[in-house]
């Protein structure tokens, strides 16, 4: 499924540059250099759609992409990269958090981990925070295609646990596994409302 129109809008250094025309909003998450430019690309068959970067943590900005002119796709700065100064480490915690407390658009976070690897303290914090403020959430295990069959279900059963999630979805953005599970569980969330929130720190 190919969405058209789609188009880049903003990044967003601060909340006060956050679209404010009301719609929908599907955001992406995870680790620094985990891949969320490349499943977002993924998604929408839009090659160079979000930009990949080769130096892990120099994405300082929340990137809003406007879709079918009905719903965005946000690119959220990645967690989890230690040789980001503390000052700047702590500019993206406030950024993340205005968003992600303050959205009332938002309607799912897709939370991105590598297959290949076992949660991060990033990615447990975040799963936990995105819990406890009651925002909709999906783990998306990505680079699913670099795994054998058997290896993938061990693998998922191995996430589950770490995550203590019922689901673990796969997805690679090479061949396409689990981009039209992805697609339901998002169409989804897209017509549901955003139950209330509280407000506590994702990132520490």
């Amino acid at each position: 499924m190919k969405i058209s129109p789609i188009y880049f809008v903003i990044s967003a250094g601060r909340s006060s540059d956050f679209p404010k025309d009301g719609m929908p909003e599907i955001a992406f998450a995870g680790r620094s250099n985990i891949g969320k430019s490349s499943l977002i690309n993924s998604l929408v068959s839009v090659k160079g759609l979000a930009r990949t970067s080769q130096i892990p943590g120099k994405t300082q900005t929340i990137n809003f992409f406007k879709a079918k002119e009905s719903f965005y796709l946000v690119d959220l700065p990645g967690y989890g990269y230690a040789n980001v100064p503390r000052r700047i480490r702590d500019q993206w915690q406030d950024l993340i958090e205005s968003y992600l407390i303050g959205r009332d658009q938002l309607r799912l976070v897709v939370l991105i981990v590598d297959v290949r690897h076992s949660a991060s303290a990033g990615d447990l914090q975040m799963k936990s925070w995105l819990q406890h403020n009651s925002v909709p959430f999906v783990i998306v295990a990505t680079k699913a295609d670099k795994l054998s069959n058997n290896q993938r279900k061990q693998a998922e059963k191995t996430l589950k646990l770490g995550f203590s999630a019922d689901q673990i979805m796969m997805y690679s953005a090479n061949t396409g596994i689990g981009r039209e599970a992805l697609w339901k569980t998002i169409n989804l969330r897209l017509r549901s409302p955003m139950p209330a929130k509280d407000s506590a720190s994702p990132t520490g």
